[in-house]
């Protein structure tokens, strides 16, 4: 040091001086989270899989899954651009036509925002995808249909789901597709609950005793109601 003249160690002290000024001055860096991009196009993602498109489809949902937490930065779900994270779950079941995961994440993640118009997309999603497969994704509908009854409050389309349910899903529980006559019993529609449950009974599609005991109280319950119900609607 004794050999560094005077005036090289002051201007190296003030170069610091001013270094560390400058720094402090300087606003702390703020994150900001990156918006959500529209996926690559199938085609192309199948040529790049290298005849692995399961593997690629798990990548792509996760990274997807992930995309909330950024670095330094945590979105809301309702952040998110519903649109791409649409295009994102299709390209995933376009690459796994098997796979149930997009499927849960849409009724089970994605539909749960606060956010009425983003929790019908998703609902929607769902029913559409229900209908290319419906043995194997009744469940996420009936999801939706719980959904659309208590958080929506929109009978008329919990009404649909389930009867989409028992039209399309054979091979559905019972439980599921026995939905619809709730949901008809809710609107008030009453009779025509009876004559559903009524028919179900008819048919021998019912073969569990319990289930078989509950059912028949129900229709008697049912058929109670309607027939109190008629003397007032004749005055």
């Amino acid at each position: 040091m004794s050999a560094v003249p005077r005036y090289a160690t002051a201007i190296l002290a003030l170069a610091l001086v001013a270094q560390i000024s400058w720094q402090a001055s300087e606003p702390q860096p703020i994150a900001r989270a990156a918006a959500l991009g529209k996926p690559a196009d199938v085609s192309w993602l199948r040529v790049v899989c290298d005849g692995e498109p399961i593997g690629l489809a798990q990548m792509l949902v996760l990274y997807l899954q992930a995309f909330d937490n950024q670095p330094g930065v945590s979105m809301p779900f309702r952040a998110l651009d519903y649109g791409a994270v649409e295009q994102w779950l299709s390209t995933v079941i376009d690459l796994d036509p098997f796979t149930q995961y997009p499927i849960m994440l849409a009724a089970q993640v994605y539909a749960q925002v606060p956010d009425e118009q983003r929790q019908r997309r998703m609902l929607d999603f769902v029913h559409r995808e229900f209908l290319r497969d419906p043995e194997r994704r009744w469940r996420w509908l009936a999801h939706a249909a719980i959904i659309a009854k208590h958080r929506l409050k929109d009978m008329p389309l919990a009404l649909e789901y389930a009867e989409d349910i028992a039209r399309h899903a054979k091979g559905a529980l019972g439980w599921a597709r026995q939905m619809r006559i709730f949901i008809l019993e809710d609107m008030g529609e009453v009779e025509a609950a009876a004559v559903l449950l009524g028919g179900l009974l008819a048919t021998g599609e019912v073969t569990d005793s319990a289930e078989l005991h509950f059912l028949t109280e129900r229709l008697e319950a049912l058929k109670g109601a309607e027939k109190s119900s008629k003397p007032s609607e004749n005055r």
